[in-house]
């Protein structure tokens, strides 16, 4: 559980060096050889990261801290209207519940939450390509939001605030 907490904690400071990188660096900067090569490597970094360790540690702390196995079903909370007596709402037919046709190990629970990782780390990847390369937008809006007046002509934002 450690682990994959502090993967989680690495992941978020491996983000915020995007966010700090973001505000610093000019829109119209263009890129040396050397910084693009830096930011490959940074790149590559946060995508073994995302893509391998964390799902990793997640998968690690399933199998040996949970116990998440094949042989160990999902059953669910025994709720008396609802699950026969002795089994729980998500209990299988065949072993005395009422709903559920199927069984359902933790093993697939764990396989479904490790591939919902991916996910949403995959949309956190396509907003983060979207937004660095949506940058000079945002700095020429913020530009003209400056020196644009508002409708008593006074500035929208006050002089020397970003």
């Amino acid at each position: 559980m450690v682990e994959f907490i502090v993967s989680l904690i690495v992941t978020a400071l491996l983000l915020a060096v995007y966010h700090w990188y973001d505000k610093v660096a000019p829109a119209d900067k263009k890129m040396t050889w050397g910084e693009a090569m830096i930011a490959s490597v940074y790149v590559f970094t946060v995508f073994f990261w995302v893509y391998g360790v964390v799902p990793h540690y997640w998968l690690e702390w399933a199998d040996k801290g949970l116990g998440w196995r094949a042989d160990v079903l999902l059953e669910g909370p025994h709720i008396p209207l609802i699950s026969n007596e002795g089994t729980g709402v998500i209990a299988a037919t065949v072993d005395g519940g009422k709903f559920f046709p199927f069984r359902i190990p933790y093993l697939i629970l764990r396989d479904i939450i490790a591939v919902l990782i991916h996910v949403v780390f995959l949309g956190a990847n396509i907003w983060y390509w979207n937004h660095w390369q949506t940058r000079a937008a945002r700095a020429t809006a913020q530009e003209q939001a400056t020196e644009a007046p508002s409708e008593f002509g006074r500035p929208l934002i006050r002089q020397g605030a970003r």
